[in-house]
């Protein structure tokens, strides 16, 4: 903003580190930290109560956040175009006037400039009602509150006031009523300077039913020279892994053959594998025939004679591009994770190699024949496909310096992964989070994470859940069924430690993997859509708000269906199936309760 600003004063809410602070102070004249409350809203008043009288020094005060990535598109245009238009105030886009208000469910949201970006000119900044509208702010402990008390009411207070005002990129030139967050591709080819950081973090179905691309928002500020490594760095620390990975499309099709030529500068490579049957060692090896460059091996058993079986494995494979091995003997606690994090620690030194392959050969248990075959073809094959496939995963890693860890996508065949991965170990993963310094948003339903304990990274993005300092006695069985597996739980926060450093994760698939995955998925999607209305957000919800059948969710799902179709009959027999509602709740609490205190009097050895 240097160029055409004559003062830049940042406000922070919360807590500025030594390095925050070394970025912010040689491009601005002033940093005010306050705290975290009343978001952009109130920063900007105790900015403005901070300037004080010598407001009056400037022509145009320009009232700004965090929410945009800029400049995609120079400042300058969209400045001078602006100066030339006889107004008091103006916006870079606009929101269309809505009833009812999507807040509320009721009344207006009036029409008004978004408040991301509003310059305001002397005129109105000196005059009585802009200092009362400061002086009478209320307070905003919500999100909520920002919109509907100042962003939604600021354009129409002003506006009734006298002054007048204008928007660079009015919403009326394009397809949608909300261009900033629906058609950011097309403002930046209009010449717009920002882009809304929220088509990129936003709930997934809601921009798949307005069928937002943010992969192809980032292609295009790439394409005007935006440095997209900005935004994934951005949003891998502040973002929900799996919502960023599916608002910006982030899963890499790739095919068998290389794409590119050699690298630059060819990766030092390590791979490690762990190997609990000595019988898995040559079909787990293999693999590694795709390794289009030298690299070392590490493999981790459990018992003497699977190291034995791995050092034959490894003479009769000769694999091609073998260095040195080392096969390690380590402890059955913690399977394939805890030889990894413990067991090869040195290994995952920042210094020693740029990337790590880590596969493995355990199989499930409780899965039938099929299910074990199809899942380690699929972990095996989305990483190690050919030596061309796997030149083309190394070539992510060489064009995106903040790419962090590749592996493949959610298994759902075989599997039912989908909507309970986090299950019972949310709450432990907590509790790691916090113990590591992970603040990245854990996703809602599901973590997106290598489920199946494969995958290739950096070793950067291990170092939070190295640094924990764990030995194997953590990773023993729990006594407990209650108690979630701790490698299983490590393994789920993999994208999660990557995130806090600034790391991103895309998942892979070959053309074969990605085509069985869809078609399936599109056909079990399409059966579970026959029995809800409407798009797939408002079926997403109305599932939601239905709940789980055991606690009165039967009753929830005939009265939400009653009342899309069936409005009237539904009204008519609210009187009754709300109190049946109610009440098969209060059953199964009451059963559950009952079983609880019968578990605790046999624990006690009682036996009434």
């Amino acid at each position: 903003m240097r160029e055409h600003a004559a003062r830049v004063l940042v406000v922070v809410n919360g807590s500025l580190s030594e390095e925050g602070r070394a970025k912010l102070e040689p491009v601005s004249d002033e940093i005010l930290v306050r705290d975290n409350v009343g978001f952009d809203i109130w920063a900007h008043k105790d900015a403005l109560d901070h300037v004080g009288e010598a407001i009056g020094e400037f022509d145009e005060v320009l009232l700004t956040n965090d929410t945009w990535f800029g400049p995609v598109r120079p400042y300058g245009p969209v400045f001078e175009r602006m100066g030339e238009r006889p107004v008091h105030f103006w916006g870079m886009t606009d929101h269309v006037r809505q009833e009812p208000n999507p807040f509320t469910g009721k009344g207006v949201l009036p029409y008004h400039l978004q408040s991301f970006w509003i310059a305001v000119r002397r005129e109105m900044f000196l005059s009585e009602a802009w200092r009362r509208y400061w002086a009478e702010l209320p307070e905003m402990p919500s999100y909520f509150d920002a919109v509907l008390k100042h962003e939604a009411v600021f354009t129409e207070t002003f506006a009734q006031a006298g002054f007048t005002h204008d928007v660079a990129f009015p919403e009326g030139d394009y397809p949608t009523e909300h261009p900033a967050l629906f058609n950011p591709d097309l403002l930046v080819e209009d010449g717009c300077p920002l882009v809304k950081r929220r088509p990129l973090f936003h709930y997934p179905p809601f921009l798949n039913r307005h069928a937002v691309s943010g992969r192809r928002i980032v292609e295009t500020m790439a394409e005007h020279g935006y440095p997209a490594e900005l935004v994934w760095s951005n949003l891998a620390r502040n973002v929900q892994p799996k919502v960023l990975n599916t608002d910006a499309g982030m899963l890499e099709v790739l095919p068998g053959v290389a794409r590119s030529a050699d690298p630059i500068r060819t990766p030092r490579l390590a791979a490690i594998v762990h190997l609990p049957k000595a019988a898995d060692a040559s079909r787990v090896l293999e693999k590694l025939r795709s390794v289009p460059h030298r690299f070392d091996l590490f493999v981790t058993v459990t018992e003497a004679t699977a190291a034995d079986a791995a050092h034959r494995a490894v003479e009769v494979l000769a694999l091609p591009g073998l260095d040195a091995v080392d096969v390690r003997v380590v402890p059955a606690h913690g399977r394939d994770m805890s030889a990894l994090l413990i067991g090869c620690r040195d290994v995952l030194d920042e210094d020693r190699y740029d990337l790590v392959i880590k596969i493995h050969g355990r199989t499930p248990g409780q899965r039938s024949e099929n299910a074990r075959r199809y899942m380690t073809r699929y972990q095996l094959e989305n990483l190690l496909d050919s030596p061309g496939y796997v030149r083309n995963v190394l070539a992510l890693f060489e064009r995106e310096p903040g790419l962090g860890v590749v592996y493949p996508p959610m298994m759902h065949v075989g599997y039912s992964l989908p909507g309970r991965a986090w299950s019972f170990y949310l709450p432990r993963a907590k509790q790691i989070c916090e113990d590591a310094g992970i603040q990245v948003p854990l996703d809602g339903i599901s973590p997106l994470a290598p489920y199946g304990g494969m995958w290739i990274c950096r070793p950067a993005v291990l170092r939070r859940l190295i640094d924990l300092d764990l030995d194997y006695r953590d990773y023993e069985k729990p006594r407990s069924k209650s108690v979630p597996a701790l490698a299983k739980v490590m393994e789920r926060l993999v994208s999660y430690a990557a995130g806090e450093d600034g790391f991103h994760t895309r998942t892979i698939m070959t053309g074969e993997h990605a085509s069985i995955s869809h078609t399936s998925m599109e056909y079990k999607v399409d059966q579970l859509a026959s029995t809800t209305p409407g798009y797939p957000i408002e079926q997403v919800q109305f599932l939601h708000r239905a709940g789980w059948m055991g606690t009165g969710g039967a009753v929830a799902m005939i009265r939400m269906y009653m009342r899309v179709n069936h409005p009237d009959v539904a009204r008519r027999l609210h009187p009754v199936l709300h109190p049946v509602g109610r009440l098969a709740r209060f059953g199964l609490r009451t059963a559950k309760a009952t079983l609880r205190n019968g578990r605790a009097l046999i624990k006690g050895g009682r036996d009434d």
